[in-house]
């Protein structure tokens, strides 16, 4: 297929489901809205708002708890989607899917239930340079709580994971910390290779697919990874809903990330035993509607194709790595562009984007950021070419 015959299938199947995203009909300052921000946040189809508004207004019920009709139905659906999200990561059980509020939690949960019970002094912490806070900070905190240190996995000018540094650096180390896909440079790491290279060694690999799972076929077993987090959010889904994926062993070898209601077997004036996974790490109301939307956002990737939405990334840009493109527009502030741009109807991202340590390294304190999804089409691109234009024209650039 030419290039010119994928870019008009792109744009005829990004068409095709525009009609399914109701806020991509607004205008913005009397534009119609170019919205290439789903990096930070994607927009949700009828189907998901559907789908929780029907909950909430017609089974909504606390779950596992009442034996009255609402309260089997809302647990049916809650269930459901944890199978849903299951058989869509490829995972080869419903119970190694811990449901969290987001990636950030689920990345939290390991660093501190994993890290509480594993990590000693002069443990190495392996993190890679171009990692979300998300997958940074929690092992800062682990590191303080245990004695361990945090190391930086180098990446290189091209904004390449170093691999042969990585090699170097893996034996002795107990966690590498690797994001699959860079929310900065769209890097897609070849996170199968990373994770052999770390279990040879008897690393413990953890690994952000926030910014993976919306825009690649996701298979976990195939990965090889120890711990895999994404977000809703990211994915068409509701706020508030994440998910881990960990190997079982693990999940069952560690403590439980917070103590509450539904995460207990038992307890007694004695103390308490835990639940089975994954209920041992759910341990509040869950957020039930924001779940039953994740499953209706999965149902629709189902009916989309995850290699349709690969293939969409390549067509809008074919220098992407991923659906997104960072960039500077000289001197000027990423903020001032992307209120310039705001003018122009053009949604885009501003500022550091949660990775200050990758900003650093290429000598920036923040940058602009244009990311895609399967509702973008090259017409939107156009858009932002003549947005970013009128912005060099006003900055006499």
């Amino acid at each position: 297929m030419t290039r010119e015959a994928l870019v008009r299938r792109v744009d005829s199947f990004a068409e095709s489901v525009r009609k399914d995203f109701p806020i991509l009909g607004r205008r913005v300052r009397e534009k119609p809205l170019v919205y290439l921000d789903s990096a930070a946040s994607s927009q949700r189809p009828e189907a998901v708002i559907e789908a929780m508004d029907t909950y909430y207004r017609t089974y909504h019920s606390n779950i596992h708890r009442g034996a009255h009709t609402l309260g089997e139905e809302a647990t049916a659906a809650y269930d459901g989607a944890r199978a849903k999200v299951a058989r869509f990561i490829g995972s080869p059980s419903v119970d190694q899917v811990v449901f969290t509020k987001n990636v950030t939690e689920a990345l939290n949960l390991v660093a501190y239930a994993w890290g509480r019970g594993n990590l000693r002094q002069g443990d190495r912490i392996l993190v890679s340079m171009m990692e979300h806070h998300a997958n940074i900070v929690p092992w800062f905190i682990a590191a303080e709580t245990t004695g361990a240190v945090v190391e930086w996995v180098p990446i290189t000018d091209d904004g390449l994971l170093d691999l042969e540094a990585l090699e170097v650096m893996l034996p002795g180390a107990r966690v590498l910390a690797c994001t699959a896909v860079s929310n900065v440079l769209g890097t897609v790491n070849p996170v199968g290779e990373i994770c052999r290279m770390a279990r040879h060694e008897g690393v413990l690999s953890v690994i952000d697919a926030a910014q993976f799972v919306p825009h690649m076929p996701t298979d976990v077993s195939s990965l090889g990874a120890d711990f895999v987090g994404f977000t809703g959010h990211k994915m068409l889904g509701p706020t508030g809903v994440g998910a881990l994926w960990g190997r079982p062993e693990l999940l069952e070898s560690m403590p439980p990330f917070l103590g509450g209601g539904e995460m207990i077997e038992n307890v007694d004036l004695a103390g308490f035993t835990t639940a089975r996974v994954p209920t041992k790490f759910e341990a509040w109301t869950m957020p039930i509607a924001e779940v039953v939307g994740l499953g209706a956002a999965v149902d629709y990737w189902d009916e989309i194709g995850m290699q349709r939405v690969r293939e969409h990334d390549v067509a809008v840009d074919p220098q992407l790595r991923s659906g997104l493109v960072s960039f500077e527009l000289g001197d000027v502030h990423p903020h001032d562009v992307s209120t310039i741009l705001d003018q122009e109807g053009v949604a885009i991202r501003a500022g550091h984007h949660c990775a200050k340590p990758l900003h650093a390294r290429y000598g920036v304190t923040a940058s602009a950021r244009a990311s895609f999804q399967i509702y973008n089409t090259t017409a939107e691109i156009d858009c932002l070419i003549h947005a970013l234009d009128v912005a060099l024209e006003l900055f006499g650039l």
